[in-house]
């Protein structure tokens, strides 16, 4: 009796976006569970149920697979900036600015596992799009301090120097958040979200002389 062949599970079949896309998915995953440093482009091939070498014609080295991830989390976070704004006047110009400081906090709130990549350049190649992407956030930031001077045509704002307390204040929160420092500073749970608002509330206060309305 001829014996039978034992038939393996079929691979699953990937087209070229599906596979970048389950790449993708299957780093944040990991870089959830066990922080950046697990991520190897086989290990994360065996997580998203392809062979060990197929995606290495799209991610040649681990650096490509990380900055693929930091350039969908950057367009990411820049719809979700944009998105904020779209709604508000340009006749506000500081509740643009809030709405911008909000975003980006409630983005990393919501991906603490892409901020981890696109926050530290030497996982990723920081070129274009993701230079292109942080661009325009910054210039919706600029617009608006810019319209917020001109509207209230007292106070004179060194603008360079407002943007980088806007960004130093929301990264550095951003970054406590994501690393567990907040509860030492008596801020955690469900608290985390309003705290960390409230100190860029506070911030924006100082740099307009007003409180936001």
């Amino acid at each position: 009796m001829a014996a039978t062949k034992t038939q393996s599970a079929p691979r699953t079949r990937y087209h070229h976006g599906d596979l970048r896309a389950a790449m993708i998915r299957a780093t944040e995953q990991l870089v959830a569970e066990l922080g950046p440093e697990a991520v190897s482009v086989r290990e994360v091939a065996r997580r998203a149920g392809v062979s060990s070498g197929a995606p290495f014609h799209h991610f040649p080295t681990r650096q490509a697979l990380m900055t693929a991830v930091a350039e969908e989390a950057t367009h990411r976070l820049r719809q979700r900036v944009e998105a904020a704004v779209a709604g508000i006047p340009e006749t506000k110009p500081a509740r643009r600015m809030r709405a911008i400081g909000r975003a980006y906090l409630r983005w990393v709130l919501d991906n603490p596992a892409q901020f981890k990549v696109v926050s530290d350049r030497r996982l990723i190649d920081y070129a274009e799009p993701i230079q292109r992407d942080n661009a325009a956030i910054q210039a919706l930031m600029r617009q608006a301090l810019r319209l917020a001077i001109r509207s209230d045509g007292k106070r004179a704002i060194d603008i360079d120097l407002a943007m980088l307390e806007m960004r130093a204040m929301a990264y550095g929160l951003a970054r406590m958040l994501v690393d567990g420092h907040l509860p030492r500073w008596g801020v955690s749970g469900t608290a985390a979200s309003e705290r960390m608002e409230a100190a860029l509330d506070d911030l924006l206060a100082r740099l307009m002389g007003k409180k936001v309305a």
